[in-house]
């Protein structure tokens, strides 16, 4: 069984040691302190598919290192709000926004997204996340308060890249798990539970091939620089992580584990 490996503290913790600033050049194409499995294009596309302008007020449910909040508030621009439970994420996210002097349009908040969220009705004019529903239980749940906060007409975003879509072994599910807690979905269910929360105008877009592209590039990054990043992580965390990458990398390239990005409205 894979042991509990660590992702996301390290990758906070370390964020700005010009070691893992390489890998996420080198796996991503550009550096937005991604841990999730958004290319280069999705980037660019996700400002217009939720019709960002800068008057728009933007909610971001795992918002992690918060540089892609932050990459949004300075080129839309738009003032943004990021949500993670990670502490030293938040951390990370609220000094380089203050750092950057975007602090009065970027705020971050340590939150657990599984409980009801602590704002008005019709707060936010999109609302967003990149590969974190996996991680927080409740997903109807959390739909509708994403669908309570938003302003009627506004467009919520999320990408699932634990959609399953053949069999997988317990040993490979034990490693895709390793990083922490995790959902995965079967064909469909998605669409039945937007729809449930009652936004319309689903559209569902298949991006498997960007997760099998990245793993494949993280793997390869991170190998590279194994010697150095062992200093960071120690041996039993460094092949840990990369045993996640490489699992992660054959499942979607098997698409036995699909990733879809799913854009939808709330109804006037």
């Amino acid at each position: 069984m894979q042991p509990s490996v660590d992702l996301y503290n390290t990758s906070y913790a370390n964020y700005a040691l010009d070691v893992y600033q390489q890998v996420r050049i080198e796996t991503y194409g550009q550096d937005l302190g991604q841990t999730s499995w958004v290319n280069e294009e999705e980037s660019r596309d996700i400002p217009r598919m939720l019709h960002l302008e800068a008057s728009s007020r933007v909610l971001e449910i795992g918002c992690g290192s918060g540089k892609y909040a932050l990459h949004l508030a300075n080129s839309v621009p738009c003032t943004i709000l990021g949500l993670d439970i990670n502490a030293p994420g938040v951390h990370n996210a609220n000094q380089l926004a203050s750092d950057a002097g975007l602090a009065e349009r970027a705020e971050f908040k340590q939150c657990d997204a599984s409980k009801t969220l602590a704002f008005d009705d019709s707060s936010f004019d999109a609302v967003f996340s990149n590969d974190s529903l996996c991680h927080i239980p409740g997903r109807l749940e959390l739909l509708r308060e994403m669908l309570r906060v938003l302003r009627p007409g506004g467009r919520m975003l999320f990408s699932d890249a634990l959609v399953v879509g053949g069999m997988i072994s317990y040993e490979e599910i034990t490693t895709r798990s390793s990083i922490g807690y995790y959902l995965y979905t079967p064909p469909g269910e998605n669409e039945r539970l937007i729809q449930q929360a009652h936004f319309q105008n689903a559209q569902v877009s298949d991006t498997t091939q960007s997760a099998t592209t990245i793993a494949k590039r993280w793997y390869d990054a991170r190998e590279k620089r194994k010697n150095q990043l062992l200093e960071f992580e120690g041996t039993k965390n460094f092949e840990g992580l990369q045993a996640f990458l490489s699992c992660v990398h054959r499942l979607t390239a098997e698409r036995r584990l699909r990733r879809y990005l799913y854009l939808a409205e709330k109804p006037l």
